[in-house]
């Protein structure tokens, strides 16, 4: 598995400003956390999803491909840092 987490840099209330994603081999999710600027956490699996958020329908871009984008920085995170944001996103949902 691979974790990343995705800073989009934007003043939107109503879109995420970090994306946390757990990739397969392959790249596509598995499991997937969108942070808001107020504190919201909402998330997805295979299983169950909260808010609007949901697993890609494609496989993920590279950080290459994503960081091209001046409004994306992308880094490569640690399963632990994950799991804390999973937990909590699950925890807090809405």
């Amino acid at each position: 598995m691979k974790y990343i987490k995705v800073k989009w840099l934007h003043s939107s209330p109503d879109t995420p400003v970090l994306l946390y994603s757990e990739l397969d081999s392959d790249m596509w999710e598995v499991r997937k956390v969108e942070a808001y600027a107020d504190g919201r956490k909402d998330f997805a699996d295979r299983n169950e999803m909260s808010g609007s958020t949901r697993l890609g329908i494609e496989p993920f871009p590279s950080l290459e491909i994503i960081a091209a984008d001046p409004e994306f920085k992308p880094e490569v995170i640690s399963r632990e840092e994950f799991d804390t944001v999973w937990q909590h996103a699950k925890g807090t949902a809405r």
